[in-house]
């Protein structure tokens, strides 16, 4: 499994970085099995990867008008939502997000889907409890199988691709936004593209691969495999993404 940040679409290096830190259960953790390197790593049972703030250096993207994409090879079990990449902190000093790649995000409309998260405070979305600010793909991410997921953030809109497919989705009525103040009736708006021009913080997350912090630990754990992993500090076109997704 590979890790880098850059701007070129080029495939991940293969091979593991030893910068990054091994957290729970990864005692026989890689798997003869894989789309690019015929390896991968098995997530779950409480298993991450960390990279403190202070190491991060390319990884830690930010600004107005600052792109970003994170782009991965995953075979996902299906079971909950899952965290795969990014440098995503909901707890620590009332909140550190800045941008992550998730699988399922039910809360605002995300379930069973491709979710790319941007955040410019590192707050929770003003009136909402959570972060609502995430772009969630049309179609859903099979289970036990091989694909390429992606989103890019250009900044202005999200987009959430799977094997390199972008599909729009329609204005929607987001679940759990009725009854909050400015919005009796819920928010309507598009989950893909999502639209946020605020830009991405510099808010000082680790960068952590198959979990996030919440309030009560560690969370939020990827079960499944990673095949690889890629960060670019630009939002990637429709055409790099297809050619990476093969």
């Amino acid at each position: 499994m590979g890790f880098q940040g850059r701007s070129r679409p080029s495939p991940p290096s293969l091979g593991q970085r030893n910068f990054f830190t091994r957290r729970n259960g990864w005692h026989n953790s890689r798997r003869n099995e894989g789309p690019l390197s015929g390896y991968s790593a098995q997530f779950g049972s409480g298993a991450y990867l960390s990279l403190p703030s202070a190491q991060t250096g390319a990884l830690n993207i930010y600004g107005p008008k600052q792109g970003v994409t994170v782009l991965a090879w995953v075979k996902w079990t299906g079971e909950q939502t899952g965290f795969v990449g990014g440098l995503w902190n909901e707890y620590q000093d009332g909140g550190k997000r800045q941008y992550g790649l998730f699988v399922s995000l039910p809360h605002y409309n995300g379930k069973n889907q491709v979710c790319g998260h941007i955040s410019l405070t590192g707050k929770p979305t003003p009136p909402f409890p959570y972060s609502i600010d995430y772009s969630a793909s049309k179609q859903e991410v099979p289970a036990n199988q091989w694909v390429c997921i992606a989103f890019t953030y250009d900044g202005r809109y999200m987009k959430s691709y799977v094997n390199g497919v972008f599909e729009a989705r329609k204005p929607e009525l987001i679940e759990h936004t009725k009854g909050f103040e400015g919005y009796p009736n819920g928010l309507i708006q598009s989950k893909n593209p999502y639209y946020f021009p605020a830009g991405m913080g510099n808010n000082g997350s680790d960068f952590t691969v198959g979990a996030v912090l919440l309030k009560r630990g560690m969370g939020n754990f990827f079960k499944g495999q990673i095949g690889g992993l890629a960060i670019f500090d630009r939002a990637l076109g429709k055409k790099e993404l297809q050619r990476l997704a093969r």
